[in-house]
C-alpha cells in the first residue's frame, strides 16, 4: 500500500544523537518536520559519551542540560585516561584525573560524560514535546530533488507502508556510509589508516584492579595489541575496543570464547570470570566530504565528517552542525531570510571539521604510539574557540578556525563572550538568551538600540545601580565586549556574534537595519563595524 505526497518543511533522515538533536533544534524553532529512522529503538552500545562544554551551554539554552547530566550520573567519578600494558599492571596517567569540568569565567557549560543511548532519550522527549514527528522503523528507500524541494518515499518496516512525501528541505544525519551522501555523488575522500575494531561489552568484576575509575584505559601488549577499556553506565558492565584487520580477520572469528581470551590479555588476569553480551563492529576512520550541501540536501554529523574517537569531539561537532543549520533553516522558512542565508553552513561548518580531523588525528598518535605522550591539546580552546567566516558574519576574514587562544572580545564570527547575569530576580548564563531569536547587548547608555530594533531582542546590560535590563552580576560585559556603554553586538540565534556597532552609533535603526538585511541575505554584505 502506498500513499502520497505529505509535505512537512524538513525532513531529517537519521535517528541518532546528530538527527535527534538537529529535531530538538527545529522544534524549539516551531518548524514542522520530520524525521525518519531505520532502526526500532537506540542501540545497547554506550557511544559518543564525552560532552563538551559547548555542546552542554546548547543543551542548557534549549532546556536539557540538568536531564542530560542525570543521563551521565553513572560516570560522575570517571575521570582521567591511562595508558597501560594491563589493567592489573602500572599506569601511566595520560590526562589527569584532577582535570577541571567546569570553567564558569568562560561558559555556564560542564564537561560531563553521559552515553549516547541514555542522551537520545532525552532529546527525542524535548523535541517531541514541542511537536516533532519522529518515525523509528521507518527507511527512507528513494528520493530525488528539484529546484523547489526534495520528494523523497519512506518505508514503514513494521507494516510495509510505503509513503512519498515533499520536503522543502533534507537534512542527512544518515551516518558514516551514508546512503544519502553517496546518492549525491558527494566525495568524502579519507585520509591516513582506516582502522576496524570490534565493540565488546562484557560483564565482569573488576573491582580488585580499578584503583581509581578513568573515563577509558589504552591497554597495549603483544598479545592483545592496542585495546580500550572503558565503563558503562552498569556497575560491573564494562567495553572493550578491539582492533582487527578485516583482510584475514572478520567479526564472526571473535567468538564469546576469544573475545574473553582477549578480555583476560587486556586485563592481565585470567582467574576473572567474564560473561560476554554484545559484540559490535565498528570502523575508525578520518573523511571530510568535499561539500557540507547539494542543492536542498544538507550533510551533519558523520555523513560530513568523521574521525578518531579521541577526544569525543565528533558526536559533539555534529550536534552543533545542527545547532548551526537549524536556525538558518527556520529564519529561511518562516520568510526572514533569504535562502542566500543557508549558503553560510558549509563555510562555517566544513573548515571546523577539516581542522578538528586534524587535531584529533594527532591526540590519537599522542595517546596510542608506542611511545605515549602527554597529551598537551586544550579542549576548551577546541570547545569555544572555534571562528566563522562566511556571509553571515559581518566582519573581517579570519585566516583559520582558531587563533592563538580564546579571543574573548565579541568579534564578529566568535561565540559570544560569557557572562553570568541577573533578570528578574534570576541568575542565568548569557547563552541561555540564544535560542530562538537574534540578540542585541548594548550598555546602560545604549537606550536608542531600543527603539532601533523591532526584529530582535534587545537587553541593555550594567550594574544593579543603572536601568537596566539585565544585571551584570560580576561586571565583565564592558571588559569582555569593549563597546563602553553604548555601542551594541548583535548575536545569532546559535550564539555566534554576527556584527558590532561600535560606541557613537549614529543613527542605530538603519544601521541594524543594514546589519540584518545583510546577514540574512536580504541586501548586500556591508561593513563589519558600524559608526552609522
Amino acid at each position: 500500500m502506498t500513499t502520497h505526497h505529505e509535505h512537512v518543511p524538513v525532513l531529517i533522515v537519521g535517528g541518532g544523537l546528530v538527527g535527534l538533536a538537529t529535531s530538538m533544534f527545529l522544534s524549539r524553532h516551531g518548524v514542522r518536520h520530520l524525521l525518519v529512522d531505520k532502526h526500532p529503538e537506540v542501540t545497547l552500545q554506550g557511544r559518543a559519551r564525552g560532552i563538551n562544554p559547548r555542546t552542554m551551554e546548547i543543551y542548557r539554552a534549549f532546556g536539557v542540560a540538568d536531564a542530560v547530566t542525570e543521563a551521565g550520573r553513572p560516570f560522575a567519578d570517571d575521570a582521567g585516561g591511562v595508558r597501560c600494558e594491563t589493567l592489573a599492571g602500572e599506569w601511566q596517567w595520560l590526562f589527569e584525573p584532577e582535570q577541571p569540568r567546569e570553567w564558569p569565567e568562560h561558559t555556564a557549560g560542564t564537561f560531563s560524560l553521559a552515553d549516547q543511548n541514555a542522551v537520545e532519550p532525552v532529546l527525542i522527549e524535548a523535541a517531541r514535546r514541542n511537536g516533532a514527528d519522529q518515525r523509528f522503523e521507518t527507511e527512507l528507500t528513494d528520493f530525488w530533488q528539484d529546484d523547489d524541494g526534495v520528494t523523497a518515499t519512506i518505508r514503514d518496516r513494521a507494516t510495509g507502508e510505503i509513503s512519498t512525501l515533499r520536503a522543502d528541505y533534507m537534512v542527512a544525519a544518515d551516518g558514516r556510509r551514508s546512503p544519502i551522501r553517496e546518492r549525491l555523488g558527494i566525495a568524502k575522500p579519507l585520509r591516513g589508516q582506516t582502522l576496524n575494531f570490534l565493540s565488546v561489552i562484557f560483564e565482569a568484576d573488576l573491582d580488585e584492579l580499578v584503583e581509581r575509575r578513568a573515563i577509558l584505559w589504552f591497554i597495549v601488549n603483544q598479545k592483545v595489541g592496542v585495546t580500550v577499556l572503558a565503563p558503562t553506565a552498569r556497575h560491573g558492565r564494562w567495553s572493550l575496543g578491539i582492533g582487527y584487520d578485516p583482510a584475514v580477520q572478520s567479526p564472526a572469528d571473535f567468538t564469546a570464547e576469544r573475545c574473553t581470551e582477549i578480555i583476560h590479555g587486556a586485563l592481565g588476569r585470567d582467574d576473572i570470570p567474564v560473561a560476554v553480551e554484545d559484540v559490535t563492529p565498528w570502523t575508525q576512520e578520518v573523511g571530510i566530504a568535499d561539500t557540507f550541501r547539494r542543492g536542498r540536501v544538507f550533510l551533519a554529523g558523520d555523513s560530513a565528517h568523521t574521525w578518531s574517537p579521541a577526544g569525543g569531539i565528533g558526536a559533539n561537532a555534529g550536534v552543533q552542525d545542527g545547532h548551526n543549520l537549524a536556525w538558518k533553516l527556520a529564519a529561511v522558512l518562516d520568510g526572514r531570510a533569504a535562502p542566500a542565508l543557508l549558503d553560510s553552513y558549509e563555510p562555517e561548518r566544513r573548515p571546523v571539521a577539516q581542522i578538528l580531523a586534524e587535531l584529533t588525528e594527532l591526540r590519537q598518535a599522542r595517546r596510542s604510539g608506542h611511545n605515549p605522550e602527554r597529551d598537551e591539546i586544550d579542549d576548551l580552546h577546541w570547545a569555544l574557540g572555534q571562528r566563522y567566516t562566511s556571509p553571515a558574519v559581518l566582519g573581517a576574514p579570519y585566516g583559520s578556525v582558531f587563533g592563538d587562544g580564546l579571543d574573548l572580545r565579541g568579534q564578529p564570527g566568535t561565540r559570544a563572550p560569557h557572562l553570568w547575569l541577573e533578570r528578574d530576580g534570576e541568575r542565568i548564563a548569557v547563552h541561555d538568551l540564544f535560542t530562538r531569536s537574534f540578540v542585541l547587548l548594548t550598555g546602560s547608555g545604549g537606550k536608542a538600540w531600543l527603539e532601533a530594533a523591532d526584529e530582535v531582542e534587545t537587553y541593555r546590560v550594567g550594574t544593579a545601580s543603572e536601568d537596566v535590563d539585565l544585571v551584570d552580576v560580576e561586571s565583565e560585559f564592558t571588559r569582555r565586549y569593549e563597546l563602553g556603554t553604548d555601542g551594541a553586538v548583535l548575536v545569532r540565534p546559535d550564539g555566534y556574534v554576527a556584527w558590532r556597532a561600535e560606541p557613537g552609533t549614529t543613527n542605530p535603526a538603519a544601521a541594524l537595519r543594514r546589519a540584518l538585511g545583510a546577514i540574512l541575505g536580504r541586501s548586500q554584505a556591508g561593513s563589519g563595524r558600524d559608526r552609522g
